[in-house]
């Protein structure tokens, strides 16, 4: 295989012999990523164990309380659950394009102090200057990371501290003045989490959008700039990030008959990055898993419910950091079994008859060739009593010395 350019390597012809499989690696972009499919076993493992630890929990919560999980106390679930996927799926969309936005949990909170000041007007009528804020305010954050290209966790932080600064001006917790309820809808507010949360997963499995969407993440120096595809891809990830949040906090208020209180909200951010990593998507961006967020916030979402029927009294600090922890070793175990096998592609030696026209081709390895003259003896040292600098007479044309 040659290379037509510095860093790209060259076509190779369908008719070397070179398996369609490997010749399909020749053409991704080393600039980009590791040539090759993702491997999604690791994935797929993974959310089996998810399922079983959903499933397990789910079952302990029945056998607590079963009024949870029937009537109106799994409709009051299930917001919760899409509330939290709302928020995990905002995680997980700027984690896939290694620029996390760490500033979704103080948006969370914001737009839901919005929504309970505002919501006696309407839910579209309150909804609608929260996402144009949301929007104008992911896109500002996304022109950050991209134009100054810096790390996403930075700028969020930044952002999320001006957001802080909205939250602080108010002093006491706000009552919800609407009387939208959630739950009336709470089953198609799950559903449609989950089929965004699957459909992601499915499309984000597929090799060329996954390297589409993780171009920003570095491949060497992370200072270097990615291209403007990279911060297209995650600009608008960063925008999408921030209008799920909003719509997250606006659940989150809704759902529950107490005030809204004006946290910081960061403990949000920790509890949705700690889930979307506990679901397998890597902290450094690109891969993730299919079924891992509907996995993740199930458990998580059943784990809160059940620690609340049983009393104990359990801080979204706590939950968020046992779920980064874990996440965190999940990010290893799908970096190191989850990355493209070897790309490399030997080019067969073309078949010759040793003549001229085909080419110089003779068996065996080079360096066993015999030389092609034999290697000249030592010269013998001259005596210096014999140098012609010595003699008088001039040298003849026959004097070998």
């Amino acid at each position: 295989m040659g290379y037509d350019e510095p860093g790209r390597e060259a076509p190779v012809e369908p008719s070397s012999g070179v398996p369609a499989a490997v010749l399909d690696n020749v053409f991704d972009d080393p600039f980009h990523g590791e040539p090759g499919r993702d491997r999604v076993g690791v994935h797929i493992g993974w959310e089996i164990v998810l399922l079983i630890g959903l499933a397990a929990v789910a079952w302990l919560l029945w056998r607590e309380d079963p009024a949870v999980l029937r009537g109106a106390g799994l409709q009051s679930l299930l917001v919760d659950v899409a509330a939290l996927g709302l928020l995990v799926l905002a995680a997980g969309l700027s984690l896939r394009t290694a620029a996390v936005n760490l500033a979704i949990g103080p948006v969370a909170v914001a737009a839901g102090l919005h929504f309970a000041e505002q919501s006696d007007r309407g839910v579209l009528a309150a909804l609608a200057p929260a996402a144009v804020v949301a929007a104008i305010a992911g896109l500002l954050l996304g022109l950050a990371v991209v134009v100054l290209h810096v790390p996403g966790w930075a700028a969020s932080l930044a952002g999320a501290a001006g957001v802080i600064v909205y939250i602080e001006r108010r002093s006491a917790p706000v009552l919800v003045q609407g009387e939208y309820d959630p739950r009336r809808h709470a089953y198609y507010l799950v559903a449609g989490f989950a089929a965004v949360a699957v459909l992601g997963g499915l499309f984000g499995a597929i090799r060329s959008v996954r390297r589409l969407v993780g171009r920003f993440r570095p491949v060497a120096d992370p200072a270097r700039r990615r291209g403007a595809v990279a911060a297209v891809v995650t600009a608008g990830a960063l925008i999408g990030s921030t209008l799920l949040a909003m719509l997250a906090g606006v659940l989150v208020a809704a759902n529950h008959a107490a005030p809204v209180a004006p946290a910081t909200g960061l403990d949000w951010t920790v509890l949705a990055v700690g889930v979307a990593l506990l679901a397998g998507t890597s902290a450094y961006g690109r891969r993730g898993g299919i079924f891992g967020t509907v996995f993740a916030v199930g458990l998580v979402s059943a784990f809160l419910a059940y620690a609340d029927v049983r009393g104990w009294t359990v801080s979204r600090w706590a939950v968020g950091g046992v779920t980064l922890g874990v996440g965190l070793l999940v990010t290893r175990l799908i970096e190191r079994y989850g990355r493209p096998g070897s790309a490399t592609v030997e080019t067969p030696e073309p078949a010759t008859d040793g003549t001229i026209s085909s080419g110089w081709t003779v068996p065996g390895p080079v360096e066993n060739w015999p030389p092609a003259l034999p290697t000249p003896a030592a010269d013998t040292p001259m005596d210096p009593w014999r140098s012609p600098r010595w003699e008088d007479e001039p040298r003849r044309w026959d004097d070998a010395r």
